[in-house]
């Protein structure tokens, strides 16, 4: 990868990290899925510059890289038009070259928990919607995924992103994480998160 921007989520008081988190990730999640090609790849990689891996839980940090292999890419993304509405919350870079001189590569990966919290959201409101004879199950929803989420990130020590699903908008959770590798690998296809179980990205 030659070429990055680098995104910065702004600390302030009118919205906590976890949720501006959600805001800004979903933008770009947006923005990819318009130039995902056929596959559902894209070829814009993200990484997360100040993750931090501990043995009981990793943070992402308050920055975001987009890299390309070609500016024109980057470009064609548009990274400061899809986040307009958020831009008193973030601050994006011009598109840069990496440096020559870089510390590592890393994978960014998604991350699914063995049992999804999501999945159990949605039957618990279900089964209680049912008992009580009511339709609406989106407040039981919401109340459960905050519950079975925060239960799974006591078993899963990576960081995760709140998203709502542009097919059935319904929230869920998106586990990311990071693999430390030795060496550079050939391919750099991502998929509409950015992510990628086999394509590195330099960390510098």
């Amino acid at each position: 990868m030659k070429h990055y921007i680098e995104i910065t989520l702004i600390d302030n008081t009118d919205i906590n990290l976890f949720s501006l988190w959600s805001k800004v990730f979903q933008q770009i999640h947006l923005g990819l899925v318009e130039i995902q090609d056929d596959q559902g790849q894209v070829l814009i990689g993200l990484s997360f510059p100040e993750y931090v891996i501990g043995d009981k839980y990793s943070l992402l940090g308050s920055k975001l890289r987009l890299f390309a292999n070609d500016e024109g890419m980057l470009n064609q993304f548009d990274a400061v038009k899809w986040l307009a509405r958020l831009s008193d919350y973030v601050h994006c870079t011009r598109i840069r070259p990496v440096p020559e001189k870089i510390i590592g590569y890393a994978i960014y990966q998604r991350e699914q928990p063995k049992t999804n919290p999501e999945r159990l959201a949605r039957r618990y409101a279900r089964r209680l919607a049912e008992r009580e004879k009511r339709a609406e199950v989106d407040a039981d929803y919401e109340t459960a995924l905050t519950r079975y989420s925060k239960r799974h990130r006591q078993t899963i020590n990576s960081p995760f992103i709140q998203l709502k699903s542009l097919s059935s908008e319904n929230n869920f959770c998106l586990w990311i994480k990071k693999v430390p590798i030795d060496v550079q690998s050939s391919t750099t296809q991502f998929s509409s998160y950015g992510l990628s179980s086999i394509s590195t990205l330099p960390e510098f």
